[in-house]
């Protein structure tokens, strides 16, 4: 039988507020998941602190709701302990790109076959709409005093120098390209970054669903709204490197379009290398047995409950001689 969205659902009460880009990055989710027909016992969702760490609690699948900023080691070491998980991550701007930077740097490193999403909305929306790493140098929104100081982390461009092998973006309400978004991460072997540009409405009154659609912009020959949004695929952009020598220049490319904001931005691929050794075939290399006995498989206490493992062997190899 074939799965559907509903079948990713659970009983959860879900108390996001209205009109919040979180329900259409969860729609978007299950959506993809029916579609690949990923059984729900074979997918883990993680999450961190914040609006979007609700996701878990609203998902039919494994769910951890974990630290603030700590997401990523987390799903980390579920994946390589069991690879056969589909391990969905879910942060928000806040956590991820804040007090989480330093681990979102570090897992690019690594490569790990996971996949990442990143709630965007430019503001800590849990705690009272403070400005998020994201939050442009100069922009005032409804809870700030005065405009942000600070400069906002591209969290697009921070992936492509350190080493996210699939790097993308879409948008909340756009649910059809952010289903086949996330489908395209998920089936891609490596570290996939999602960001997903959405509106807080209670407390980011600048970066609404009416800027992103335009209607602040009127075209004064058609009289409609001049959306911001625009799909790379539409443009002829191929951000897909095939070999090892279209590396940097596809880089650069995707840099290039990463930093488009204000009255174009872009959504979409901006970059995908599969060349690119997993984390997950890099341990191989050095524990044969890794990916037919990985650790979810192994066998550490009998029936009875007594441990039938040791450190002796490790203990032995450590040993200092001569």
């Amino acid at each position: 039988m074939a799965l559907k969205p509903a079948d990713y659902r659970s009983n959860a009460f879900n108390d996001w507020c209205p009109g919040c880009g979180n329900f259409g990055i969860l729609a978007s989710l299950q959506m993809a998941l029916a579609e690949l027909e990923l059984q729900p016992s074979r997918v883990a969702v993680f999450s961190g602190i914040g609006c979007h760490g609700k996701t878990p609690h609203f998902m039919n699948a494994y769910g951890v709701h974990t630290l603030h900023g700590r997401v990523l080691p987390f799903a980390t070491g579920a994946k390589l302990a069991n690879p056969e998980l589909e391990v969905i991550v879910h942060g928000g701007d806040g956590d991820g790109l804040g007090i989480g930077a330093g681990h979102f740097v570090n897992t690019g490193r690594r490569n790990v076959d996971m996949t990442y999403i990143i709630h965007d909305n430019g503001v800590y929306g849990l705690t009272k709409g403070q400005a998020s790493p994201t939050l442009k140098l100069g922009v005032k929104t409804k809870a700030l005093p005065k405009p942000n100081i600070n400069e906002g982390v591209n969290p697009l461009t921070l992936a492509l120098v350190t080493g996210y092998t699939f790097v993308a973006r879409s948008y909340c309400y756009d649910v059809g390209h952010l289903k086949e978004t996330i489908k395209k991460a998920i089936k891609h072997e490596g570290m996939a970054l999602v960001v997903v540009q959405q509106w807080c409405p209670t407390y980011n009154d600048v970066n609404t669903k009416g800027w992103y659609n335009g209607e602040d912009r009127i075209d004064p020959v058609t009289g409609k709204p001049v959306p911001r949004l625009y799909r790379l695929e539409e443009t002829g952009y191929d951000g897909i490197v095939r070999n090892p020598e279209e590396t940097i220049p596809k880089t650069l490319a995707a840099l290039a379009r990463a930093y488009e904001w204000g009255d174009r931005i872009p959504i979409g691929v901006f970059y995908q290398n599969e060349l690119v050794s997993t984390y997950q075939e890099r341990i191989s290399q050095t524990v044969a047995d890794y990916p037919g006995y990985p650790p979810a498989k192994q066998v550490i206490t009998d029936e009875h409950g007594k441990p039938v493992t040791g450190i002796r062997k490790l203990l032995d190899e450590l040993k200092v001689t001569g």
